[in-house]
């Protein structure tokens, strides 16, 4: 397979399992046409989704935490355990 072939599978693999090849394509031409800045705001948009969303978790989860303790569950998910606690030691926190 040729690295062409080799690339149009790997995008055909990103595609979510409820999704058809029609409406992926129809999504990916009208990304393209978008102006750089466009996709920044969706990019950031959808970051904040998914932030406001794992917060929402985290509360659910425990219920009980303090902002602090939910911002530094956050953290640690975003970043793993082991930076999550390397970051802890530097900054002398726990």
């Amino acid at each position: 397979m040729g690295r062409t072939a080799q690339f149009e599978d790997a995008k055909m693999n990103m595609i979510p399992a409820d999704t058809t090849l029609e409406a992926a394509r129809k999504q990916i031409e009208i990304l393209r046409k978008m102006s750089p800045e466009k996709l920044a705001l969706i990019s950031f948009e959808l970051s904040d989704n998914v932030r406001q969303n794992a917060i929402a978790g985290i509360k659910k989860l425990h219920p009980d935490f303090t902002d602090t303790q939910i911002k530094m569950e956050l953290l640690r998910r975003m970043v793993g355990d082991e930076l999550f606690r390397e970051i802890i030691a530097a900054k002398g926190l726990k």
